[in-house]
């Protein structure tokens, strides 16, 4: 992948570049930024840069033997580890190895813009959790122990390093601090306060915002056909996320679900209607967890969009329609009192399901903390 693939981030870019052209390549890199801020097409790009036959000033040549492999991520010695799980074609302890082949074609396909949700779906894993484990730190040491083939650098990308079990994580300390000679390391990752402190320790820490709107903008309108006003819109709610703002081009109808489903679900616990919110909750624990985390995260922006309404202009609020006005009538019950303990209840949940909790059991306990939340809201304004 190409530098100018990249969407924005022309800081990131020219650091990256800087320590290759000032032969300061740090053995062991993380790179930490907000999914779909681009940190898998710019781990990409760099690695594809440092082993460019022709490197430019700027970018790789992406015409040379090493830019050609690199481009089709068959490169040997471009080594990718990844979260997995157990499926009904693998084997009962799978590895990365055994899923390169789906991995290959779903960043391909997206030009390395994917999260989880993407991946669990790519091979149908959507109500598991994937971990990277010992046996992929087992083949990391291996793989890395073999001289490089062709290369300068043998480079190996840790996507979702957050997900590396804590057992499995001393196995690749030693190599992580004193790797083998022209061997690079990038680790990518979403959740700092989740890695494990060790692997946190031996890394050099590249930080990757959001996309700016501007640059978010101006790859939206080239590449598809919308109305400017809408795509504005758009790009408002995606927050500087590239896999969002395409989520919410391609998949409306899915936001629309969740707008519909969530007014359902807030109007039942407030009337403290049980037997309608178990229909709810019914529908809800059908979902992916991926889906159900998604669904959360629609929540949580409904409660920010009300603080907006009541505490700055009502431009402020990208929306407009039905949304608009359930966030004007919603607001009335979301305020200083209860907007924390709404966000801290909601985060549990989306903690709680990535731990595999029973969906009906915690969407029920959240459905009886809202009652007593919205209860608490209510005239406090």
């Amino acid at each position: 992948m190409l530098f100018k693939q990249v969407i924005g981030q022309e800081n990131a870019k020219k650091r990256l570049i800087q320590t290759v052209s000032s032969q300061r390549v740090s053995h062991a890199q993380l790179f930490l930024g907000p999914e779909g801020s681009g940190k898998l097409p710019l781990a990409l790009a760099y690695a594809q840069y440092i082993n460019c036959q022709n490197r430019q000033e700027d970018d790789s040549c992406g015409h040379c033997p090493s830019c050609i492999k690199f481009n089709k991520l068959i490169h040997p010695d471009l080594h990718f580890v990844y979260p997995v799980s157990k499926t009904k074609d693998s084997s009962d302890k799978p590895t990365s190895k055994e899923f390169l082949k789906p991995w290959r074609e779903l960043v391909l396909e997206n030009n390395g813009y994917i999260n989880l949700t993407d991946w669990y779906e790519k091979i149908d894993i959507e109500k598991k959790q994937g971990i990277i484990n010992a046996d992929d730190c087992n083949n990391i040491i291996k793989t890395l122990s073999y001289k490089s083939f062709e290369s300068e650098y043998k480079i190996m990308i840790i996507w979702m390093v957050e997900k590396l079990f804590h057992s499995a994580a001393p196995k690749i300390l030693k190599i992580l601090e004193e790797p083998p000679e022209k061997t690079l390391f990038i680790l990518i990752s979403e959740n700092q306060d989740v890695i494990i402190n060790t692997i946190l320790s031996r890394t050099q820490l590249v930080k990757i915002p959001k996309i700016a709107n501007n640059d978010l903008y101006q790859e939206l309108h080239q590449h598809y056909e919308s109305d400017p006003v809408e795509l504005k819109q758009i790009i408002n709610q995606a927050n500087g996320n590239y896999i969002e703002a395409i989520n919410l081009l391609n998949d409306s109808e899915t936001e629309k679900k969740n707008f519909i489903l969530f007014r359902q679900w807030m109007r039942h616990c407030f009337q403290n209607k049980i037997a309608p919110n178990l229909e709810i909750i019914s529908e809800i624990s059908k979902f992916s967890r991926e889906k159900q985390k998604a669904f959360l995260n629609y929540g949580l922006r409904t409660i920010r969009h009300c603080l907006l309404y009541q505490y700055t202009p009502p431009t402020t609020i990208k929306l407009e329609g039905e949304e608009m006005e359930f966030i004007a009538k919603f607001s009335a019950f979301i305020n200083a009192s209860n907007a924390l303990q709404f966000t801290d209840e909601f985060n549990k949940a989306i903690f709680h399901i990535e731990r595999n909790a029973n969906a009906s059991v915690l969407f029920l306990d959240l459905s009886l903390i809202c009652s007593k939340l919205l209860k608490i809201g209510r005239g406090k304004q």
